[in-house]
């Protein structure tokens, strides 16, 4: 995975802990940890998925969706 692909997934990230932490009240620790530990966020690292081209918005209502029901739908 080149630079700017991992630069672009490394502030996705940074978006969806502060959007975890507004709609949860969780600390960032905990966000992280619901991040890193996430099917959204294999994929997200998937070159071929190509995920890191969507907006925070649109993969957080997926995250949100896998941390509620436990699976990536």
């Amino acid at each position: 995975m080149n630079k700017d692909i991992q630069f672009q997934i490394e502030c996705i990230t940074v978006e969806l802990a502060e959007m975890l932490m507004q709609e949860y009240k969780w600390d960032m620790q905990k966000c992280l940890d619901q991040i890193y530990g996430s099917r959204l966020y294999e994929k997200i690292n998937e070159p071929n998925c190509k995920l890191y081209y969507q907006g925070t918005v649109y993969l957080f209502d997926y995250l949100q969706r896998e941390i509620e029901t436990g699976k990536l739908q």
